[in-house]
């Protein structure tokens, strides 16, 4: 079978858009407020502990997203590597 035989095939798109709506209070953590985010969401947008974020608003909702590696952000992380490499003792130290 041709391709060209059937032509809905190269133009047929199927779009498919997946969506979550949760409500959600804030909880009390410290002098802060916490949004706390369940097990199967943060699974669905594997985010875990370490998962750097976005945080942004759009004046009406608050978008959290899981934040791009840029070449500034990786080259901040190396920076930040060397620096515990070299200075992790004095750092902790100074921590304590």
């Amino acid at each position: 079978m041709r391709r060209a035989s059937i032509p809905f095939l190269r133009a047929m798109v199927i779009h498919w858009r997946y969506e979550a709506y949760v409500v959600k209070k804030l909880t009390k953590h410290g002098n802060s407020l916490a949004l706390v985010i369940d097990r199967p969401i943060l699974d669905l947008l594997r985010i875990d502990p370490e998962t750097p974020l976005d945080i942004s608003t759009d004046g009406e909702r608050l978008i959290v997203a899981r934040a791009d590696a840029t070449a500034r952000r990786k080259k901040f992380e190396s920076a930040q590597e060397w620096a515990h490499r070299r200075y992790g003792r004095a750092f902790r130290k100074l921590a304590q």
